[in-house]
């Protein structure tokens, strides 16, 4: 018998997106921490939340008014500690439109939380450069992808954990940690979120994303209008390495000389494959695969800055979680598609 599918939610908000995605559907945001913190107890993510909490205050974070709102609303922990965790393997490719015409961005989301899938919501965000449509869930306040329409599209992978205790995972996990503490910067996921909301074109975007100070390293993959505005940006806090033109990232680095614990699965299996897709707006079923999907697999965007068209799926056991939403080229219009 044939299982019905959710459809992925897309709602017009304002600049206050996350609390807004949160008031149209709560329940759906507390089954996202349900799954999220499942096997949490309740006092040891009472003091992950009074940790996060304690970092974004330390350093007058623009976002911590907002967290607290979404906070109270929810009532339970797990707003702080979700939304300063980007905790997130993934595998994207940036590459021209099979016509050459124009640039696009593919996106395979991974992570070990079930649910992101089954949950994931669109919101149509009224930014000021200009509106930009991320991928999302209830009270989440960064953006790990999105895409604006006649500007660019962008997606954050998790980096490699950087060996600053010794080249032991648990001390290096430890080390990075303390670190963390004493970083007076945004998470990549408020960067980039910042990014969409101001830049008004690939170039000042490109430019943002690779001088703006991070909390933590990470990946930025990003695609602008014209098919050859492509560039993955590895960074680490204050470095960048940049690789221009047509690329896939997974959670490796690439740059010479750099170290760390790669995170994810199978990372050059997953980079090669990725640079083989097409990026055509079709079903990922047709072409998402192993090594790149896999049990982990939450969400698959397809996205064509030049036109606005987007494809997006969610993904559970590496199978369709959802119906394919596809919002048209040109249009203010989504569609949620049958299998």
């Amino acid at each position: 018998m044939e299982i019905p599918l959710y459809d992925i939610p897309l709602i017009d908000t304002g600049p206050d997106f996350p609390y807004e995605t949160l008031c149209s559907d709560e329940p759906r945001g507390h089954l996202l921490i349900d799954g999220a913190t499942r096997g949490v107890p309740r006092q040891a993510l009472k003091i992950l939340d009074g940790v996060s909490r304690r970092w974004l205050a330390k350093w007058n974070n623009s976002h911590l008014a907002e967290i607290d709102r979404i906070a109270a609303r929810l009532g339970r922990p797990g707003a702080y500690f979700l939304s300063v965790n980007y905790e997130w393997g993934c595998t994207v490719g940036v590459c021209p439109s099979p016509d050459g015409q124009s640039a696009r961005l593919v996106r395979v989301l991974d992570w070990r939380t079930p649910g992101l899938g089954r949950h994931v919501m669109a919101a149509r965000v009224a930014g000021v450069a200009g509106s930009f449509i991320t991928l999302t869930w209830p009270g989440y306040t960064g953006v790990l992808q999105a895409s604006a329409p006649g500007r660019f599209a962008a997606a954050i992978n998790q980096a490699p954990l950087p060996r600053s205790g010794g080249g032991f995972f648990p001390f290096d996990w430890l080390s990075n940690k303390l670190k963390l503490w004493q970083m007076p910067h945004d998470t990549p996921a408020h960067v980039l979120r910042h990014v969409f909301e101001e830049a008004p074109d690939f170039a000042t975007a490109r430019r943002a994303l690779i001088e703006t100070p991070l909390a933590s390293p990470a990946i930025f993959s990003l695609a602008g209008v014209g098919s050859d505005k492509l560039c993955i940006i590895e960074r680490t806090e204050d470095r960048a390495y940049v690789h221009d033109g047509l690329a896939a990232a997974a959670n490796a680095w690439r740059a010479p000389s750099w170290e760390g614990h790669s995170r994810g699965h199978d990372n050059p299996g997953r980079e090669a494959q990725m640079k083989t897709v097409r990026a055509e707006f079709v079903a990922p079923s047709s072409w998402l695969k192993p090594p790149i999907l896999s049990d982990l697999t939450r969400l698959v965007m397809v996205a064509e800055p030049a036109t606005g068209r987007m494809l997006a799926q969610g993904y559970e056991a590496s199978q369709p979680a959802t119906a394919l939403l596809d919002i048209p080229a040109n249009s203010t219009t989504p569609a949620n598609l049958a299998n």
